[in-house]
């Protein structure tokens, strides 16, 4: 039986739904990266990086590569990247939105004082 394309999606956004998961996918965005520059920009323990890293390969939305004893994460498509960049202008549109209901609210206080 085939799963429903609803369910496939939520699932999709199951497997981003961890911070060092998104920070592996922003940092790849500007091109491919070994295992070793990875832990340095996240600063997690290298078994916490690589559990998390087994999990995008899995799905197919990163690829790895070995170059010697060195392994090489990139991309696995642009549609990745342009993933992050509207989750960000989404998220920018949203804080947007809440900075200025903040504002509202603070005036709001003042005038009732």
């Amino acid at each position: 039986m085939a799963v429903p394309l609803y369910q496939a999606k939520a699932e999709f956004f199951r497997m981003l739904g961890h911070p060092v998961r998104i920070r592996v996918l922003e940092l790849l965005q500007d091109g491919p990266l070994p295992v070793r520059e990875l832990l340095a920009a996240i600063e997690v323990e290298p078994s916490s990086l690589s559990q998390q890293l087994a999990v995008l390969r899995r799905s197919g939305i990163v690829t790895a590569t070995r170059e010697g004893s060195t392994v090489v994460y990139e991309l696995a498509g642009g549609d990745v990247a342009e993933l992050m960049r509207a989750a960000r202008r989404i998220l920018t549109e949203m804080l947007v939105g809440r900075e200025g209901l903040l504002a509202e609210l603070r005036e709001a206080e003042v005038s009732s004082r």
